[in-house]
């Protein structure tokens, strides 16, 4: 049986089986990583894997679970992020629009820069 060597912040150096090893392959390499639960102090463990990782994880015997990243979440996003104001004023127009679809017609759709 395969043993895998891995690093726990809390525990130090740990030894796992490859059951124990969570390896997930991203649509965007950058995202991919590995888990674990340490075996010392129970704590998932997340490292990031890139092609060398990932490659040497299949090869001894981890199965990979492919995920990718909602479009929306790769989208170029401009200005700053809500805040309490923004969500009153929002619900306050609610209250007063009779016709939401009428209201959100009037606002301007600002797109997306192209890239």
């Amino acid at each position: 049986m395969t043993t895998i060597k891995a690093t726990c912040p809390m525990c130090g150096e740990v030894e796992l089986t490859t059951d124990q090893v969570r390896l997930m392959v991203c649509t965007v390499p950058e995202r991919s990583y590995y888990a674990f639960d340490c075996n010392g102090c129970v704590d998932e463990v997340r490292k990031p894997a890139d092609k060398q990782v990932v490659a040497l994880l299949m090869a001894g015997g981890v199965s990979a679970t492919s995920w990718r990243i909602p479009g929306e979440a790769l989208e170029h996003k401009s200005g700053g992020p809500i805040d309490y104001d923004d969500i009153l004023d929002f619900a306050l127009r609610l209250r007063r629009s009779d016709d939401l679809a009428s209201f959100a017609r009037a606002r301007q759709v600002v797109s997306a820069p192209d890239r």
